[in-house]
């Protein structure tokens, strides 16, 4: 399953950006209103509930300076990957893509479609209000 928010344009450059997102506590920002728990568990691991949702550890896969960073679930229950691409526009201003990508079951990826590309959306949505 692949899911991918449109564009989002930031005002902060590439590497701003960048290092916005790498700082792990910035995320609590990003999160939907209904968000229920937030827990930065150490400098590569948040822990996040949503109201009605069970809990989830993400934490930091991979980085390539100024331009992604993937966060992925620590349990291999529930296999996914969090990909913020990023993009100079100009100078001070990039785009940001997030994308969700996950092996799951046709049920499970029918139950939990709406949901995740909701959140991603409200992510993407409040890092262009940041």
């Amino acid at each position: 399953m692949l899911i991918e928010t449109p564009k989002t344009q930031v005002s902060k450059s590439t590497e701003d950006t960048f290092n916005f997102l790498n700082d792990l506590p910035n995320f609590r920002q990003l999160m939907p209103e209904n968000i229920d728990k937030f827990e930065v568990l150490n400098e590569n691991r948040f822990l996040f509930a949503l109201k009605g949702m069970p809990e989830i550890v993400l934490e930091k896969k991979e980085q390539t300076p100024f331009s992604q960073i993937v966060l992925g679930a620590a349990s291999e229950k529930l296999p996914f990957t969090l990909t913020a691409d990023i993009i100079e526009i100009e100078s001070g201003k990039s785009e940001v893509v997030l994308s969700f990508k996950g092996e799951f079951n046709a049920m499970m990826a029918m139950m939990i479609k709406k949901p995740i590309t909701n959140f991603i959306n409200t992510l993407s949505t409040n890092l262009g209000a940041v």
